[in-house]
């Protein structure tokens, strides 16, 4: 367990994330791996302390995201959130995402969005290459790509949902305290429209296709938005 106060723990394990942006593979999975380490560390130090020093303000991180944000988009969004004790708000008009968490929660939530995002996107890119012949109609050929999305996006939050179980994000008392401040910051950004998903139409092969590769992406490596730039495209919110 590291004694060290928590806001020097939580300054070390952003550093990670940044490092974890580095366009060299191997440092950018050392990094990643060693702030979930921290960050389970965090998590039984904050269990320690949290009589002392409890959380007193929600923070809000934002990340580009489409203004028509797919259906597959919004499923990952809610995966990531529940990952790590965050929500997710989309803007249509600005094309932004926004993460209402506390402390590192809420940083590394949007770094692993972003991260996934462009993985899923990249792994559907290959498969649509090979899986969609020329003579394909391109409404047939949409329906592909969009059942691969929710496969993928299928297996990834089952990933996540057993990460969480093994590695709990927030320590038991702490909960209620993390979901009320989430509440009032959500309250804050004033009405709230909750839409609901309609039912889709699958091709079975690119769903399945989507499934097995959801396997693939390297959920560890998402803590830490294991590809370049990415770090630099998440920004505070005010």
């Amino acid at each position: 367990m590291d004694n060290k106060p928590i806001t020097e723990i939580i300054e070390k394990i952003k550093k990670l994330l940044a490092l974890a942006g580095s366009d060299n593979e191997h440092e950018a999975a050392l990094a990643a791996s060693h702030a979930q380490r921290l960050l389970s560390a965090h998590n039984l130090a904050m269990a320690d302390i949290e009589t002392e020093s409890k959380p007193g303000l929600a923070d809000k991180v934002e990340t580009p995201a489409p203004k028509n944000m797919p259906k597959w988009g919004r499923h990952l969004s809610g995966a990531v959130s529940a990952a790590f004790d965050c929500q997710a708000i989309h803007h249509p008009a600005t094309g932004k995402l926004t993460f209402i968490g506390v402390g590192a929660d809420v940083q590394i939530a949007a770094y692993t969005f972003t991260f996934l995002d462009r993985t899923v996107r990249r792994l559907c890119s290959q498969y649509m290459k090979y899986a969609a012949i020329a003579s394909t109609p391109s409404r047939q050929r949409e329906l592909m790509r969009q059942s691969y999305y929710l496969g993928a996006v299928s297996t990834i939050t089952v990933r996540l949902r057993e990460q969480k179980k093994q590695t709990p994000v927030t320590p038991g008392a702490l909960v209620p305290v993390k979901e009320g401040l989430i509440k009032k910051a959500m309250e804050e950004l004033g009405v709230i429209r909750t839409i609901r998903s309609r039912k889709s139409y699958i091709n079975p092969d690119a769903y399945t296709s989507g499934q097995a590769d959801g396997k693939k992406v390297g959920i560890r490596q998402a803590l830490g938005a294991g590809r370049s730039g990415t770090a630099r495209e998440v920004s505070k919110a005010n």
